[in-house]
């Protein structure tokens, strides 16, 4: 089969797109015949390389796609061939006091497909049965295969973990990327007051589509500052911040007292200067979060399906294209979620 792949950590060079040995799923694999994949930031720091990774070369990227089931291994139950699913990356033990505890993304084993194990970016992929949700007839490939990672992100981050409450203001840092525009609109979702940043007239106005209240141009002006001036000075009760080092200090300087700042990763840098005196001052709370347990993932995911919510899609490449994906998330080229598909799939 041919697969995206890397043998070395690098800049987009070393991206190809090649020949790769067929999966043979194990006892508890599900073989899927990919029809679409989507990229997250974390494809990125994935192909540069992160402190602590190691993994087996060549390396084939990506957490998320979907596609129809082709086999089955003998103790799957839950899918057979013809069945539509999609990945769901976070893979847990089942074992550890966490996982008994149903707390699934805390597992002392928890590690993400496409960032620690071999990813799903190619024509077929073996996925264990406990990662990959049914997906319905007439859902696209390409909503299918952008929605699961961002969106159960997300709503673990905003709903279970932040607990975020209708008439809340939350800001959302970096709307126009794959979390930032899922955030905003499970915050509209569940009924909060959203205030939106982006970097161009064009993304905010999709920010705005998609249910935030208040828009701020990050790159003309302060987004701190604007935000104590929208809000007479109070601040919002949440900040979403996955965007780390650069925007850290602004988020908390953003916060009302006692709010929370919620972080699920931190795509320019994980050591942040910070202002700790803020921080018990005003008796704030940092939450970080992580993926989403299979159940906050099935309830987002049924809102996407049902067209409630929705990924937007910026461009659909074909896989031989991926390196110029990746590009595009690197330079923060249009709104939402890049798309790519096999090249034996691509046009048909």
């Amino acid at each position: 089969m041919k697969a995206v792949q890397f043998s070395d950590h690098g800049d987009r060079s070393v991206i190809e797109y090649d020949e790769f040995p067929d999966p043979t799923p194990d006892r508890d694999e599900v073989l899927v015949d990919v029809k679409a994949g989507a990229l997250n930031h974390l494809d990125v720091w994935t192909r540069k390389g992160l402190p602590g990774l190691t993994l087996d070369m060549p390396h084939v990227p990506g957490s998320d796609a979907a596609g129809v089931v082709l086999e089955v291994g003998e103790d799957v139950t839950r899918f057979e061939p013809g069945d539509r699913v999609a990945v769901s990356a976070g893979v847990y033990c089942g074992k550890c006091e966490y996982c008994r505890h149903g707390e699934y993304t805390m597992c002392v084993n928890f590690h993400v497909i496409g960032e620690h194990v071999r990813g799903v970016h190619s024509e077929r992929a073996a996925i264990p049965e406990d990662n990959l949700v049914e997906v319905p007839t007439g859902v696209e490939w390409e909503t299918a295969a952008a929605a699961p990672l961002v969106f159960q992100t997300a709503w673990r981050m905003l709903l279970s973990r932040g607990n975020v409450s209708p008439g809340e203001d939350v800001l959302v840092l970096g709307a126009s990327g794959g979390v930032g525009h899922a955030a905003v609109q499970v915050a509209d979702y569940a009924g909060a007051n959203v205030y939106a940043t982006a970097s161009s007239e064009e993304k905010l106005d999709h920010a705005r589509d998609l249910g935030a209240d208040h828009v701020i141009d990050y790159e003309a002006e302060d987004f701190a500052d604007r935000i104590r001036d929208l809000t007479g000075k109070r601040g919002v009760d949440v900040v979403v911040d996955h965007v780390g080092a650069a925007t850290w200090r602004d988020s908390l300087k953003s916060l009302a007292k006692g709010g929370r700042l919620l972080t699920c990763g931190a795509t320019t840098g994980g050591t942040p200067n910070t202002d700790i005196n803020r921080i018990f001052w005003n008796q704030l709370k940092v939450i970080g979060s992580t993926m989403a347990n299979p159940g906050e993932a099935d309830d987002v995911l049924e809102l996407v399906w049902d067209g409630t919510i929705e990924p937007r899609i910026r461009e659909t490449l074909p896989m031989s294209e991926t390196a110029r994906a990746h590009e595009m998330l690197e330079d923060r080229e249009g709104f939402g979620k890049v798309v790519v598909v096999p090249d034996s799939e691509y046009d048909r």
